[in-house]
């Protein structure tokens, strides 16, 4: 059964450029693999940019790769490391 609704929960950013989506929320809607989903993210600690979306697909162990294009735009001219901040996610169905 794919998402019918917007969903929003925060999380942070792991190794390979991936979220990880909560369990609780995958159980509740019962998300498929297979779904194209827009996903918007939101970095209230970052200092640029700090509202993108892209359009991707969910792995089948719950985990969505961000490409390094949005990444860039979270990054600041240092070139923190973004694994420290909390982004909120917002998945949305196509």
């Amino acid at each position: 059964m794919p998402l019918t609704q917007t969903v929003t929960f925060k999380t942070l950013l792991q190794s390979g450029n991936r979220l990880q989506v909560p369990k609780l929320v995958r159980w509740q809607f019962k998300m498929d693999s297979n779904q194209t989903l827009k996903i918007g993210l939101h970095c209230p600690n970052a200092y640029t940019v700090t509202n993108q979306s892209f359009y991707s697909k969910m792995s089948k162990d719950g985990r969505i790769f961000i490409p390094r294009l949005i990444l860039a735009f979270f990054q600041t001219k240092e070139k923190r490391d973004l694994r420290h901040y909390v982004f909120e996610v917002t998945l949305e169905p196509v």
